[in-house]
């Protein structure tokens, strides 16, 4: 089961409703289909890798349930599709493949940064479609969006018995937030790729690993703002912004539940990708029902 927190950056209180954060730039509809496809070819080869390298022998071993590397045949041909589908909507400028490196080393760290990635996929598409104009690419958008759910609740559930969901609202995410989880797995890409209109943001972490609601953790992060900074924990649709110590302790909100996202910022009332200082980090906490 994973429980208490996952922090991507492994790699390497007041409450508003101000989500998803604001852009100085409006990214065209050809800008959101490379930056999903860039997504999905990252999902695509993590599902490919991993089925490639791990038997069902070596599911059941792991203590997972015997129907489980069936179903991730499944989700693996999913993606295909989607990489499939947006590759012909683009054409011959649709993004290609990058490199990936994956920290996962058996069936149960698989499934378990499977279950990250979804619910990642989730959030990217949900906060993305604000910017579509093209109403077919809208709908199209929300199909794969219905999808990536039913696989992060799947996942969640099904397989590593946690909650499959954290609320009655996903978190809706940034471009450049999504962006800087994915960086995390991306070694290198083709000289070819177009540019996308993204940035990764500095990786922020904490300390214990694995906090719970309520916890103080002591972040890391690289700073320069100069200004007071605050820790955004983004739940549902909401925005907590809690206060930052001098020497970079936090107090994790006490109500926080399900999957959230937490970036360092300049603001307590807004978050935009100006102000924006590290992270995201994400954290994963049980509803204990």
């Amino acid at each position: 089961m994973l429980y208490s927190a996952f922090a991507i950056s492994l790699l390497a209180a007041s409450a508003a409703v101000a989500r998803p954060v604001t852009r100085n730039k409006r990214p065209s509809d050809t800008d959101i289909l490379q930056y999903a496809l860039t997504l999905e070819h990252l999902e695509n080869a993590f599902y490919r890798e991993a089925l490639a390298k791990f038997d069902e022998k070596d599911f059941t071993d792991a203590g997972l349930p015997d129907f489980a590397r069936k179903r991730f045949v499944q989700i693996s041909e999913h993606e295909k599709t989607h990489v499939d589908f947006l590759s012909t909507a683009l054409g011959d400028i649709a993004v290609k493949p990058c490199e990936y490196s994956f920290p996962y080393d058996d069936p149960k760290s698989f499934a378990g940064l499977s279950m990250v990635l979804e619910g990642v996929g989730t959030s990217a598409y949900t906060g993305a479609a604000q910017f579509i104009e093209n109403k077919d690419y809208l709908t199209a958008a929300a199909s794969v969006l219905a999808t990536e759910a039913r696989h992060a609740a799947w996942v969640s559930a099904a397989v590593n018995k946690g909650d499959p969901w954290s609320g009655p609202f996903d978190v809706p995410l940034d471009l450049d937030q999504v962006f800087s989880l994915a960086a995390a797995f991306i070694t290198s890409c083709p000289d070819s790729n177009p540019k996308l209109p993204v940035k990764a943001f500095p990786v922020l972490s904490f300390s214990p690993a694995t906090p719970y609601p309520g916890d103080s953790v002591q972040l890391s992060y690289d700073s320069s703002s100069g200004k007071k900074e605050y820790f955004a924990v983004f739940t549902g649709l909401t925005t907590i912004f809690v206060p930052i110590s001098d020497d970079k302790k936090v107090t994790i909100p006490s109500d926080a539940v399900g999957t959230v996202y937490g970036v360092v910022t300049t603001s307590n009332e807004k978050v935009s990708d100006d102000n924006t200082v590290a992270g995201p980090v994400i954290m994963i906490f049980p509803d204990n029902i």
